[in-house]
């Protein structure tokens, strides 16, 4: 095992109680690795960003935008309280930071929720560009995949274009992206070719109905083959047929 990993950061095992935690309260514990007690130099580079002012106004704006979402709030012991959606939330999001145009790249199969999301922004006066996945019809062959690794085989099949989805929101001077629904890979692409921060309003998961944490509600019951790694479907590496 490299050194590096030995010290990465594990957060999501983090044995110690919230109140104990180093990142919670001055001279609190931490696992190895913990990036409150080490990687101080990571730390200080992070921390910089925000002298850039346009990072700050942004950071100040999700700080304040955290806290207004919670109905009763002070001094701790208190219970807390949420009291916005999360579309609520980056309606008033926008609003804080100025925001006019937002950009929404949507998944085809969630045509019906990307129009009423689309006229739930149009009623509160923001301009909305929106571009659904299979814009373009750049077809699935033109980028060497198989007819038998289509979801309809034997047929010309358009690929998800979230590269073009992007450029699309680019071009047209979005301020903020949200993204509704879009595959697994497919939302990474978007993301990693927009211009403007984006936000995501639902995750794909075809099978819980876009509640991509249901089978970790789960785990105990009915997705409790998630606990048995035997049981994954086998993928090999480099599985996918390429036409040549």
């Amino acid at each position: 095992m490299s050194q590096d990993f030995e010290n990465a950061p594990k957060c999501a095992p983090c044995p110690f109680p919230r109140a104990k935690r180093a990142c919670q309260i001055e001279d609190g514990k931490g696992n190895d690795g913990c990036p409150s007690i080490m990687h101080q130099e990571v730390l200080e580079k992070a921390n910089k960003a925000y002298e850039d002012p346009d990072t700050l106004h942004f950071a100040r704006m999700a700080s304040v935008q955290e806290a207004s979402c919670y109905q009763n709030r002070g001094p701790d012991p208190y219970t807390l309280q949420p009291g916005k959606t999360r579309i609520e939330e980056i309606i008033q999001f926008a609003r804080r930071m100025g925001y006019t145009r937002l950009g929404m790249a949507f998944c085809a199969g969630l045509r019906k929720e990307a129009a009423l999301v689309d006229k739930l922004f149009t009623m509160r006066g923001f301009e909305m560009v929106s571009a659904v996945c299979k814009s373009g019809r750049t077809l699935k062959s033109d980028l060497g995949i198989a007819s038998e690794d289509q979801i309809c085989i034997g047929k010309d099949e358009s690929i998800c274009n979230p590269i073009y989805q992007a450029e699309l929101l680019n071009a047209h001077g979005t301020q903020l992206n949200i993204l509704l629904g879009l595959c697994v890979g497919h939302d990474s692409l978007f993301l990693k070719h927009c211009e403007a921060p984006c936000t995501v309003l639902a995750a794909k998961d075809r099978v819980t109905g876009h509640n991509p944490l249901a089978p970790i509600y789960q785990l105990d019951s009915y997705y409790a083959k998630l606990m048995v790694p035997e049981l994954d479907e086998m993928v090999e590496p480099g599985q996918g047929s390429m036409k040549k």
